[in-house]
């Protein structure tokens, strides 16, 4: 029987290994963390729908589990060819073919230090957030129920100052979501999101943006807030300017949630370099051809999954993930 690693254990590892063994092909998924699940553990609901993040997790486990497939947990990957994997330690793993889903990285917000990230109380990323909701409280440090709240978007996303030009495409949306979930958990709350350009490009997206400014009376501001500052009162004083009307905006808010795109892992480079795979201007890694090889890299025999090419929704890295098996299948003459 045909073999398949797979690097990575999230959504479009562990699809893509569902898919493998549905086709006879034995799949392996090597995962660094001590569980399956990828970024989505860390997700409370998911948009548009407001689907629990939990039922689409808990059904791929199971699936992965009922169908018997290897996993090799807590695991790290050292360098990789087409027919076999290293694991830090040393370990060889030989294989007929790899996939490579092993994601992206959050940018780390406290790089923009003007935003006061890990500086002042009060500041927070869309990925506190998201714990929040799942531990089923959002607070402020002190414990208040804030009255004004402003999500800043494209934090670590289209900023050459960063290094980081790309748009993370789902800091948008989930700017709109989280601001629906804080309007309701706190309803008298005035909430904004300051952003360059709302971006709403998936099925319900722009039906969802709609429906956070009139039926849940959120605003949105076209501008980048230059500057946070705390106050003696322990709020953040933010400094902008409303580019539709050219005025600036001088406001103080009692939470500031900085929604943090995507980059590329610090380990593609070696990657890249043990494997002779070719990377895009941004780092993520460049598919043979975008449009009819776009889960196939330059090298024979190894393959994308997922967010390791770009920022995509769990939809999108879902469909890679099962294109992906069928052009594996393929590849392998299964």
């Amino acid at each position: 029987m045909k073999r398949v690693i797979i690097i990575g254990g999230g959504i479009a590892g562990m699809q893509s290994a569902l898919k493998l063994k549905h086709r006879g092909i034995e799949p392996l998924i090597i995962e660094k963390e001590t569980e399956l699940g990828g970024k989505l553990r860390g997700w409370y609901v998911l948009f548009p729908s407001f689907t629990p993040a939990s039922d689409v997790l808990n059904e791929l486990r199971n699936q992965v589990q009922k169908a018997g497939i290897a996993t090799r947990l807590n695991s790290t990957v050292e360098s990789f060819d087409r027919d076999h994997v290293i694991l830090k330690g040393g370990e060889r793993l030989d294989c007929d073919a790899v996939i490579l889903a092993s994601g992206f990285t959050l940018f780390d917000a406290r790089i923009k230090e003007e935003y006061g990230y890990g500086l002042y109380d009060n500041v927070y990323t869309s990925a506190d957030i998201e714990r929040m909701l799942n531990e089923g409280r959002v607070t402020m440090k002190n414990g208040e129920r804030p009255k004004r709240i402003a999500f800043l978007h494209c934090v670590g996303s289209r900023d050459e100052k960063v290094c980081q030009k790309h748009c993370s495409k789902v800091c948008c949306i989930t700017g709109v979501k989280q601001a629906v979930e804080l309007k309701q958990f706190f309803p008298e709350a005035d909430v904004f999101n300051f952003y360059m350009d709302i971006r709403m490009f998936g099925p319900g997206y722009e039906e969802m943006y709609r429906e956070a400014q009139i039926r849940h009376n959120i605003h949105f501001v076209r501008g980048r807030i230059s500057e946070a500052s705390p106050t003696i009162d322990g709020r953040i004083q933010i400094k902008a300017e409303d580019t539709l009307t050219g005025r600036p905006l001088h406001m103080s808010v009692d939470m500031l949630i900085l929604l943090i795109g995507m980059r590329a892992n610090d380990d593609n480079a070696s990657f890249a370099r043990s494997a002779g795979l070719e990377r895009a201007e941004n780092g993520f890694f460049a598919p043979r051809d975008q449009f009819l090889g776009n889960v196939e890299s330059n090298r024979e025999g190894i393959f994308y999954a997922g967010t390791i090419t770009a920022p995509k929704n769990i939809g999108e890295s879902l469909n890679d993930a099962a294109a992906v098996a069928d052009t594996v299948a393929q590849y392998l003459g299964a």
